[in-house]
């Protein structure tokens, strides 16, 4: 017996109150519970603005890289029309189909929302279940229950609004139930399948499979009408009708071969031609060299109305990343409490590396300390002990002092370097020490100037005139030297060499080094990014 749509309507509601009544809504009448509650007055009149009738049917499209919900609802005239779109408060996973439990995908495909799936004593305010899995997700063994779009904005793989925003949904696909809609159509898209945006993904893995979903995509945009759905040979099929000589019904096997169809003639035209324009585009889209976009990294996205009433964040409390929508691929950094992926360098940074080198001052020619023999103790007497080193510096200074003495003999106190002056060279030779071989002045070695880099710099393209090698011919026996009066000397400033101990600084550390911290603290996490 075929029932009126007002007995349709009527049975329908008394199904979604008898639910309302089991789910234990405390409220103070059904009338007034917020899986009840009416539509708001600027809903009502946008529908009538639009001509589209309160129980209408609706079709719900998702988009993931955009973070948007879209309604559509059927005018007067029998064909969908948008109503509104909703910026998505959380998705997660990544762009690209669920497979199996706990991936934390967000399903894409097509799928079935009956009455008996809406959830109006859900923990996330309001939600319907999409239907995941669906015979396509069934054909290829993919795994995952209770898949969502619910408020709360809180995602592991659902689609989640805010609690307003589901309120409102709800309630459209409620009166569409209330007008015999006996199930509305969901399609969940990972973005809108644009020819261009087809460009860009081509080089993804799921390349193929979205390829299909546009199939069904197109056939929407071209008709306006809600396309049917079929799965057989593990392919999605739309808008299939029996051949013009065929009485048998078509039957589909989402593992089976499919049954010879043919398309619906009333929108194969328009169909065909949006299929037309649509690969011809991504046909030139693809020869002028539009590149490709990187797969995305992190979990899930977020519109950017919300994106940006939150903190300056990416990830959530599990550590996962997220990233916003409306600038793919665009990171930010982590939240407090999770330790971001790239840890802090440290005090250099690449402004640093980057500045201008300041000139330096002409190269200070210093006098190097040769080093000295460790004293011999004489005979019968008992060798001095050593003050043992009290610090860091201390020690690895005199490690540096051992092994630099015990690798090579120590050479006679008073070789200077060839820059003394002349009459204290001519002292120095007027010794009765060993003949020295002639030998040229040593290396002049450069001090650190003010202004200078502690990096290596490029050789200059101009050096300076070489120094002129000084050669010290064999002195001959002199009689004892008349003893010079002492000259004051104007105190230099202090220079170190390698040979030289560095002094200890406080809480024994070396000169210029950065305090030693815990790897994998706060501070060495996050002192670059204050």
């Amino acid at each position: 017996m075929k029932l009126s749509r007002h007995v349709r309507g009527l049975l329908t509601s008394a199904a979604l109150c008898a639910v309302v009544a089991l789910a234990g809504c405390d409220t103070d009448g059904l009338q007034y519970g917020k899986a009840m509650k009416s539509l708001s007055p600027e809903m009502v009149a946008a529908l009538q603005t639009k001509n589209m009738p309160t129980e209408s049917p609706i079709l719900v499209r998702l988009f993931k890289e955009e973070a948007e919900l879209e309604v559509w609802k059927q005018d007067a005239a029998g064909r969908f029309d948008l109503v509104k779109t909703y910026p998505i408060c959380r998705w997660s996973g990544e762009l690209g189909p669920k497979v199996r439990e706990g991936d934390r995908q967000a399903p894409e495909g097509f799928y079935t929302i009956t009455p008996a799936q809406m959830n109006p004593n859900s923990q996330f305010y309001l939600s319907f279940n999409m239907g995941f899995p669906n015979a396509y997700d069934k054909a290829w063994g993919r795994t995952g229950a209770h898949l969502m779009v619910h408020g709360d904005c809180s995602s592991r793989g659902c689609y989640a609004m805010t609690d307003e925003q589901i309120q409102e949904i709800y309630a459209l696909a409620r009166e569409s139930f209330f007008g015999g809609q006996k199930a509305f159509q969901l399609q969940a898209y990972p973005f809108r399948m644009t020819a261009m945006n087809m460009a860009k993904h081509r080089n993804n893995p799921n390349f193929a499979f979205w390829k299909m979903l546009k199939e069904g995509y197109d056939h929407f945009n071209a008709s306006h009408q809600e396309p049917k759905v079929a799965v057989c040979e593990k392919r999605y099929v739309f808008d299939a009708t029996q051949p013009d000589d065929s009485t048998k019904p078509l039957s589909f096997n989402a593992k089976g071969a499919c049954p010879v169809y043919q398309l619906d003639k009333t929108i194969a035209d328009a169909v065909h031609e949006e299929r037309r324009q649509e690969q011809l585009k991504m046909a030139q889209y693809i020869a002028t060299g539009v590149s490709t976009v990187p797969f995305r990294v992190g979990d899930g996205g977020m519109n950017p109305v919300f994106m940006a009433k939150l903190p300056s964040s990416s990830g959530d409390n599990n550590g996962r990343l997220f990233e916003l929508t409306s600038a793919p691929y665009v990171t930010s950094a982590a939240v407090p409490g999770a330790l971001p992926r790239t840890p802090n360098r440290g005090a250099v940074t690449l402004a640093k590396l980057q500045s201008p080198q300041q000139p330096s001052g002409p190269a200070t020619v210093a006098s190097v300390p040769m080093p000295h023999a460790a004293p011999q103790p004489k005979e019968g007497e008992t060798p001095t002990q050593q003050e043992k080193p009290t610090s860091i510096a201390g020690l690895i200074g005199e490690l540096f002092g051992r092994s630099k003495s015990e690798a090579a003999p120590a050479p006679p106190q008073t070789e200077q370097v060839a820059t003394r002056s002349t009459a204290r060279s001519t002292d120095l030779a007027a010794k009765p020490k060993q003949t020295a071989p002639a030998h040229t002045a040593s290396t002049p070695v450069r001090t650190a100037s003010a202004g200078s880099s502690p990096w290596p710099t490029e050789p200059s393209s101009a050096p300076g005139p070489a120094p002129k090698p000084t050669v010290e011919a064999a002195p001959a026996p002199k009689p004892a030297p008349v003893q010079q009066p002492a000259k004051v000397e104007t105190p230099r400033p202090e220079i170190r060499t390698a040979y030289t101990t560095p002094p200890a600084s406080n809480n024994g550390l070396l000169a210029g080094a950065q305090p030693v911290v815990p790897t994998g603290s706060f501070e060495t996490r996050w002192s670059g990014m204050r």
